[in-house]
């Protein structure tokens, strides 16, 4: 069955344009089939089309359950968006479809890009939500720089993932179960030392993700499938 995003569920009973258009051109949906939708924040409801309108599709609700596939840690991963924008969109839609539950994009020291489309990444992030089925939509920060970020970082276990020759512990090693659940990863050029020493001074711990030499956009990628592995053994 498709999942439908309607964040405001509670106070409308119809699709948005762009969903109707889905649901009534493309799936060929009418009234009387059911349907199944997500708010976004661990609602999924099964509802029966009503009124199968290609701009608003109205629905009645048939039963709801919350909180559906809810873990028990939190991941945050706050990244220095890449040049090319569409790397950092496919981690957004990778990370969206593995479970993260906020991003953070970092404007640091070596950034090449300082500007991104908040719009474009949130609507990658429904769309990968709704493909793999998944009740909560992570939670787009704006862009921070990263002074800021760190000084009001207050996630319990704090990691930062850089490439400087020092004593790391692989991010795995480094995880305790459950809890909340941070990891920062720079850009294309890294951190600047200066950089790694804040976060080290902000209570972060270095951990390194492999051996491997990993770009931006992958390094997101495995740090959120990590994370999930590590809490789902």
């Amino acid at each position: 069955m498709y999942l439908f995003y309607v964040p405001d569920i509670a106070e409308r009973h119809y699709l948005t344009e762009e969903e109707s258009q889905h649901c009534v051109k493309v799936l060929r949906l009418g009234t009387g089939d059911k349907i199944l939708l997500t708010d976004g924040a661990g609602g999924t409801y099964e509802a029966r089309i009503t009124n199968p309108h290609p701009k608003h599709c109205e629905f009645e609700i048939l039963s709801g359950s919350h909180e559906v596939g809810k873990r028990p840690f939190q991941l945050h991963i706050a990244i220095a968006p890449t040049k090319n924008m569409e790397r950092l969109e496919w981690m957004v839609e990778k990370c969206t479809e593995i479970g993260i539950d906020e991003i953070t994009p970092l404007l640091c020291r070596f950034s090449e890009r300082k500007v991104i489309k908040p719009e474009r990444l949130e609507k990658i992030m429904i769309s990968a939500a709704k493909q793999s089925l998944k009740a909560y939509i992570p939670k787009l920060h704006p862009l921070t720089p990263f002074a800021d970020f760190i000084r009001q970082a207050t996630e319990s276990q704090k990691f930062i993932a850089h490439c400087y020759e020092e004593d790391k512990v692989l991010l795995q090693h480094a995880l305790q179960r459950g809890g909340e659940v941070l990891v920062l990863i720079g850009p294309e050029g890294d951190f600047s030392e200066e950089e790694v020493q804040a976060a080290l001074q902000a209570g972060f711990r270095p951990v390194s993700l492999g051996n491997s030499r990993l770009r931006t956009e992958t390094a997101g990628v495995v740090a959120c499938h990590t994370v999930t592995l590590c809490n789902d053994m």
